[in-house]
């Protein structure tokens, strides 16, 4: 058994989450399948198999925001697809809220919300607004209710002077936030998100998570969060899991994923003057440039002792500690993952 495995059953056997409350998602050995033809002659067409999802089981209780992430291919969309019942499992079970989504789709709609990357639910040729109104009758919201839900999402996603703009004269970055509030307006209890600030400014990135952030503690709402940005699964997630092949690799607290793989923070340490270099244990010396000196440490580790005991014995002016590159953490486990076996 690798480490990934090892480290997947923080969860419970097969990655199903042990305790935590009663489970609002449940994916109990889900598998998709896809028939592909491809051509290998003139007029001849060999038949094969995808295996897209590949035995992937976990549970999500309800309020919990979940970071699902993985490299381009790895089953993320699929899954996500099968959880709002677009796509029917080819095996296992699946549950959303008690429903069985394949099997009741239009019931379980009304209790969710999706946000599917570059693929807009908003009407292309109407402005802004008119998608939101037809969605108001859509969904049946109360009046009054999709008054209060638009407003919020109106001033904090910014969208008050983009409302009487067609959806097609909308950037990437304006449309997402569009499709985000679209998303929220029939208050729904679970939210899939498949990345949500991408083509967003830095600035528009932060007031997305907090909106995000907010919605969560106060109405409670369950995410589905799968993204290339892993700033957001930081700022967002205290839960994550990788997804790659089909298969789940892990499932656990963001932090574990920094000890599979054997990630490290770094020390920037600015020093009065230039000194031999810092010799302090637990840490090694990664660069010296004059005054200034990178110091690592195993991110698993506290930094304050680092800190406290560079300060005693240096001309300390300035230090701040840089934290690991999640996206390095990741291809160090699909590296050991593909490693060639030393047992049979």
């Amino acid at each position: 058994m690798d480490r990934a495995d090892d480290t997947a059953g923080a969860h419970g056997a097969n990655g199903v989450k042990a305790g935590g409350g009663e489970a609002f998602i449940e994916v109990d050995g889900v598998e998709k399948v896809f028939d592909v033809r491809r051509k290998t002659g003139f007029m001849r067409r060999e038949r094969h198999q995808v295996r897209a999802v590949d035995g992937i089981s976990f549970a999500v209780p309800r309020g919990e925001m979940v970071g699902y992430i993985g490299p381009n291919g790895a089953g993320k969309s699929t899954t996500i697809k099968m959880l709002t019942g677009i796509l029917t499992p080819s095996g296992g079970r699946l549950r959303v809220a008690g429903i069985e989504p394949a099997r009741d789709r239009t019931r379980l709609a009304r209790r969710i919300g999706v946000v599917f990357g570059q693929r807009t639910t908003l009407w292309w040729d109407l402005p802004l607004i008119d998608s939101y109104r037809l969605m108001h009758r859509m969904y049946r919201i109360e009046d009054r209710r999709f008054r209060e839900n638009l407003d919020r999402c109106v001033e904090l996603l910014e969208l008050s002077e983009l409302l009487d703009t067609p959806v097609r004269q909308l950037s990437l970055g304006q449309r997402m936030r569009g499709d985000i509030a679209a998303a929220l307006l029939h208050d729904p209890e679970v939210l899939y998100l498949d990345e949500p600030t991408i083509g967003l400014d830095v600035i528009s990135k932060t007031k997305v998570r907090t909106f995000l952030r907010d919605l969560n503690a106060e109405r409670g709402t369950t995410v589905l969060l799968t993204t290339h940005d892993l700033q957001d699964i930081e700022q967002l997630c205290k839960r994550v899991m990788v997804i790659d092949h089909g298969r789940l690799m892990y499932d656990g607290a963001l932090a574990g994923l920094h000890e599979i793989g054997e990630s490290e923070r770094t020390l920037v340490v600015d020093l009065a003057d230039e000194l031999p270099p810092v010799q302090v244990p637990g840490t090694r010396v990664l660069k010296v440039e004059g005054p200034r000196q990178w110091l690592a440490i195993p991110a698993a580790a506290s930094a304050a002792p680092v800190v406290t005991a560079v300060a005693s014995a240096y001309p300390l002016v300035d230090l701040s500690v840089r934290e690991p590159d999640i996206e390095a953490v990741i291809a160090k486990m699909y590296e050991d993952r593909t490693a060639p076996s030393d047992t049979l």
